[in-house]
């Protein structure tokens, strides 16, 4: 099967919330979806100081929707909310 390229981006619950925290807790749910594997971070300002967090990360087609994870990190007391908002066959 093919590789897919996911994107899930984060919105925090408010400006104080640590990111680089939220990010290791977010990477640590997608390596236990998808595996150890290439991950890559952004963080984007969205208004009044709150910034939100895309974390893009490559996983197997086999494993099905990645739609699992957001559901997790969504769940969090920190987070706001979390959606797929990309997905992509990796060509190559």
């Amino acid at each position: 099967m093919a590789k897919a390229i996911v994107t899930i981006k984060i919105m925090p619950s408010s400006p104080e919330v640590n990111l680089d925290e939220l990010e290791t807790t977010a990477k640590k749910f997608i390596a236990e979806f998808a595996g150890e594997g290439e991950t890559k971070s952004e963080i984007t300002p969205v208004a009044f100081g709150l910034k939100s967090l895309s974390i893009i990360f490559v996983m197997e087609e086999s494993l099905g929707s990645p739609d699992g994870v957001a559901e997790k990190l969504g769940a969090l007391e920190k987070v706001n909310s979390a959606e797929v908002t990309d997905v992509r066959r990796a060509l190559g």
